[in-house]
Formats: C-alpha cells, structure tokens, sequence
C-alpha cells in the first residue's frame, strides 16, 4: 500500500483511527497511553512494520502489530488495514464492553423509571381526564 519504510507514532495513530486528531495522539503518547514495543515512548517516535503497538483509551486496550505505513488518514476500512491485533486482544476488549454495559445499566436506570418530565406529565394527567 505504501513505499514508507518508517513513520512517526502520532501521524500512524491518527492515520490508522484511534484517534481524531494528531494532537490527541500526541497527547495520548506522552501521557503514557501508547507504548512501542513495550515501551513508552515519546510522539516523534518512528514506527515500522513488525512493530508491537499497545494503545489505552478511556477504559479499554489494543494490543496491535503494525502491518501497513501511511501518513495521511484514509477511509476507516483502509486504515484498519494498518494493522493487525490479535484475538486475545479482541476478547479482553469485548469483555472490557460487556462490563461498561453492565455498569451502565446499573448506573442509568430506564426511561421508564425516571421522573417523568413536564410534558409527561401534562399528557399522563391528560389520559387519566380522557379515561374519567
């Protein structure tokens, strides 16, 4: 796909979609969030194919092996081309999702049993006089 031998972290994170913008990569490398080749490293680091990426956003985890260079972001089923990640990766963030759900719907009752709202009310108060 492309004739690059090498690129920096922040450029192939952005190219590759982990994240929006370049400056967010960057922020996310020196933080500590992305290490290459288990470690940390800094955003200028260049990265080649072969090497082992981990990046951690938010609450969950991919650990990735570089397959592709690009420096310029593409459309998502190209850049997902720019890597590969292995499967005990994939089911340790499938997990990772199921418990945020979980939480979450401890965390956020539903609808149905929240306050209703003003306009709620008006059209259950509104039922109940069509029902007298």
């Amino acid at each position: 796909m492309s004739e690059l031998n090498q690129v920096r972290i922040d450029k192939w994170l952005w190219a590759a979609r982990f994240f929006k913008t370049r400056g967010l990569a960057g922020d996310a490398v020196n933080g500590g969030k992305v290490h290459v080749n288990g470690q940390r490293c800094k955003p200028g680091k260049e990265v080649k194919v072969g090497d082992v990426i981990s990046v951690t956003k938010d609450q969950y985890s991919w650990q990735i092996t570089v397959t592709d260079l690009n420096k310029q972001r593409r459309p998502a089923q190209e850049a997902a081309a720019l890597y590969s990640e292995d499967q005990a990766s994939i089911d340790k963030r499938l997990k990772q999702i199921e418990l945020h759900k979980q939480q979450q719907a401890l965390l956020h009752p539903s609808e149905r049993d929240h306050k209703p709202n003003k306009k709620q009310r008006r059209q259950i108060h509104r039922f109940k006089q069509d029902a007298l």
